[in-house]
């Protein structure tokens, strides 16, 4: 999914920093500005769940950024689940690429200008 993930957003012209654990992901979002988190929810020494509790820990502006779930746990209670956590969204696997651009688009921040 990671990689399936990665080549739909590059195509679309974003620039994407994937990382294959929550830790690595969280010791980029403590350093680093980026637009949007996109996490699966199972993944391995932690969940996307713990690795969000964790960003909206960080310093602002870290702390606010928009953040997707992407996971095989489709049902209705994962989905109201990962919003009481602080996720924007929730997308089930297999990824609709249509889908996860459109979410994307949705969270972006645009420019006024």
């Amino acid at each position: 999914a990671l990689e399936f993930a990665t080549f739909l957003l590059e195509q679309s012209g974003a620039t994407v920093t994937a990382t294959s654990s929550a830790q690595a992901a969280l010791e980029i979002l403590s350093h680093t500005k980026l637009d949007i988190l996109i996490s699966d929810i199972a993944m391995p020494h932690q969940d996307g769940y713990m690795l969000l509790r964790q960003v909206r820990q960080l310093a602002a502006p870290h702390n606010q950024i928009p953040a997707i779930a992407l996971t095989a746990y489709a049902r209705e209670e994962d989905s109201r689940h990962a919003y009481d956590v602080g996720f924007q969204k929730h997308l089930a696997k297999p990824i609709e690429p249509t889908v996860l651009i459109a979410a994307v688009a949705e969270l972006m921040t645009l420019p006024t200008h």
